[in-house]
């Protein structure tokens, strides 16, 4: 993995894209070579550049959008041909609504056919190339684990997991006294030999700790510290499940991880540049999407007559209170009983049109009233309502972490997890907004948007 700006990208998705982009450029630059634009045969090569770079750039945002970059298993070329068909057709609607703006980018019939033609093959080529490398056996990460308990059992299920573009090989666990097992018998190494031998017999590449208790004299501290200096890589379990997993997990985590770690950025500059960002794109959204927001309020209001918003006590940055605007999903009076309820999958207080909003996520757009405000950002943890943060804050550490920065519409959890609607799905959802709260950039957001794209397409996790 690879850090960029704070944020860890798996170095073979990232080759990945690079490549696909310069393949499509190519594609885009050969099939325009048959572009004649006047009775002398001569080449147009005004706007031929911009014009391949729009369509690498757009049929690379649509595979983004539509998750062709998160590799979770092995894909087969049957898969990724199944990706690729709804990714282009998506290229191909945002390339003729830019080419309607700018007709002078249009290529001309023939050759646009030539040039998806190409671009497909080019992915579907260049995918096979990039699959079967990273199934070598020289691309693998080896692990060791320090540790049997609980914990390492999860680090285990986390690797054994990344079946994708980066792929673990585990060697084992050293098991250290007084820690109950909790991994396999054939999985424990024996400890004949130092760290540093058994790392350089097994050509480790990485050691992860993963004891919670690092005090006494059974927790190998200068082993470590020689494998550290013999040029192995040491990292504490927290470490490893915010590289790979993109959550900081609660049950490996220690307050000096999140004082020492680093992160939290808060500067003048990020925060001016998230103000920024906001205010544009909060705008651009209310006025492109006012049409669908006039459609759904109409559909609201001629189903049961009642109000068309409602809004509902939030809390946000520092505990602050404040009202977001929604469009109503719910029939009048959900909550006759008076306290507050998590929405279930199926929930029959949702009517009909509102489960279509909240399938498509239309019921959010009003939230764009609340971006330009200042209450919430575009990007950042979903604000939860003033009596469920309460019973959260005293049952779960570090909750109010996920305070210190403003709430978005969207955000990390919520493209990485389902609907939240318990206290269980509050604590998964907190260990990615944990993540963002300490690693959030520009560069973060904007994947979070990407991704966003994909979950409204696609409908998932709304209830």
């Amino acid at each position: 993995m690879i850090r960029i700006f704070s944020h860890y990208v798996s170095k073979m998705a990232f080759v990945l894209l690079l490549l696909e982009l310069i393949m499509l450029l190519s594609c885009a630059s050969v099939a325009s070579a048959i572009w004649v634009s006047d009775e002398n045969g001569h080449f147009r090569s005004d706007n031929l550049y911009v014009s391949s770079l729009a369509f690498a750039l757009v049929i690379i945002f649509s595979m983004s959008a539509l998750g062709m970059y998160q590799h979770g298993a092995r894909e087969g070329m049957r898969t990724t041909l199944f990706r690729i068909m709804p990714s282009f057709a998506l290229g191909f609607a945002l390339l003729s609504a830019l080419i309607a703006v700018r007709p002078e980018m249009y290529f001309g019939r023939g050759v646009s056919s030539a040039i998806f033609a190409l671009g497909a093959t080019g992915v579907v080529l260049t995918r096979l190339l990039v699959f079967k490398s990273a199934e070598s056996a020289l691309l693998e990460a080896r692990l060791i684990f320090i540790g049997g308990g609980s914990m390492a059992r999860e680090c285990m299920d986390l690797a054994s997991s990344k079946l994708g573009l980066h792929q673990f090989k585990v060697i084992g666990c050293v098991p250290v006294a007084g820690e109950d097992n909790r991994v396999p018998e054939s999985c424990l190494l024996p400890m004949g030999e130092s760290l540093l031998q058994m790392a350089q017999k097994y050509e480790v590449s990485e050691i992860v700790v993963t004891l919670r208790n690092r005090r006494g004299s059974a927790f190998p501290i200068e082993q470590l510290l020689e494998c550290a200096l013999g040029g192995v890589r040491v990292i504490d379990a927290a470490t490893f499940f915010e590289r790979e997993a993109c959550q900081i997990r609660l049950d490996s985590l220690q307050p000096s991880y999140l004082i020492f770690g680093g992160g939290f950025d808060q500067s003048f500059i990020r925060a001016s540049s998230k103000r920024l960002f906001d205010l544009v794109a909060g705008g651009c959204i209310s006025i492109l999407t006012l049409p669908v927001l006039l459609l759904a309020a109409a559909a609201i209001a001629l189903e049961d007559g009642g109000p068309v918003f409602y809004q509902q006590e939030r809390v946000g940055r520092h505990g602050r209170i404040f009202k977001v605007v929604k469009l109503r999903s719910m029939r009048r009076n959900a909550e006759e009983a008076g306290l507050p309820t998590w929405a279930s999958a199926n929930d029959p207080r949702i009517t009909r049109v509102g489960r279509v909003l909240r399938k498509l996520r239309v019921d959010e757009l009003p939230q764009m009233f609340n971006v330009i405000k200042g209450d919430m950002s575009f990007v950042g943890p979903r604000p939860e309502r003033a009596y469920f943060v309460n019973q959260l804050i005293a049952r779960v550490p570090y909750y109010n972490v996920r305070h210190g920065i403003k709430p978005g519409v969207t955000g990390l959890a919520q493209v990485r997890y389902q609907y939240g609607a318990s206290i269980e799905d509050a604590i998964e959802k907190l260990q990615y907004d944990l993540y963002y709260v300490k690693n959030n950039s520009l560069f973060l957001d904007l994947l979070i948007l990407i991704d966003t794209v994909q979950v409204v397409l696609l409908g998932k996790g709304s209830r």
